[in-house]
């Protein structure tokens, strides 16, 4: 029985994914099981194919990349996904990982460099571009910071965020609380001190995401 890795491939770009089809090709070890210009197409047919990777642009027309490492991720967890873009964009790469994707790569880094982020995921690893890597560090050190930030606040500062978040204007927060509509506007002026804002929509969206 052969142990080659069957790899498909989902990029929309024509010379790339011939390019990156090639690569898969001229590897030893590897087999090329497909490659797929959309999110629609690569569905039902990685499904069919069932490799062991698949190399996933993430903005396809129609269905995002995203959307489908997620659905094929859900049916067939033992899949690995390496994401390729050429968006170094917060809100994809932690998409993407929460989907299931097990590395991101930078299409600008060329398909060696793309092929050897592909052996290190077969290998067992987590390939991120350097640039992607520090993005990552960079966030969980600003969640860090969120976290300590969010824990000086009084258990009445954070009753009274957890009504702002939920739309509550001033008169209503104080009518949930018990407390005069002055008293809720000198806990908002002490919650943008501590969070260091200056409007209600940073402190809830920081607040939201501690």
């Amino acid at each position: 029985m052969s142990d080659k890795k069957i790899i498909c491939i989902v990029e929309d770009k024509d010379e790339l994914r011939h390019a990156m089809t090639t690569m898969v090709e001229m590897t030893e070890g590897l087999i090329a099981g497909g490659s797929y210009a959309n999110a629609e197409e690569a569905l039902p047919a990685i499904s069919e194919v069932r490799p062991d990777a698949v190399l996933m642009d993430i903005n396809l027309p129609g269905n995002s990349g995203i959307s489908c490492v997620l659905a094929l991720k859900n049916l067939f967890p033992k899949i690995l996904f390496l994401m390729c873009t050429a968006y170094e964009d917060n809100d994809k790469i932690f998409n993407s990982l929460k989907a299931g994707a097990s590395g991101y790569i930078l299409k600008s880094e060329g398909p060696a460099k793309i092929m050897e982020a592909l052996a290190e995921m077969l290998r067992g690893g987590s390939p991120m571009s350097s640039s992607i890597a520090r993005q990552v560090v960079n966030s969980f050190k600003r969640q860090e910071v969120r976290n300590e930030m969010v824990m000086i606040l009084t258990e009445r500062e954070k009753s009274v965020l957890d009504l702002l978040a939920r739309g509550m204007m001033n008169k209503e927060v104080a009518g949930e609380l018990d407390i005069s509509p002055a008293t809720v506007r000198t806990h908002i002026q002490r919650i943008y001190e501590k969070l260091q804002v200056n409007t209600r929509v940073e402190a809830v969206n920081l607040y939201l995401k501690r």
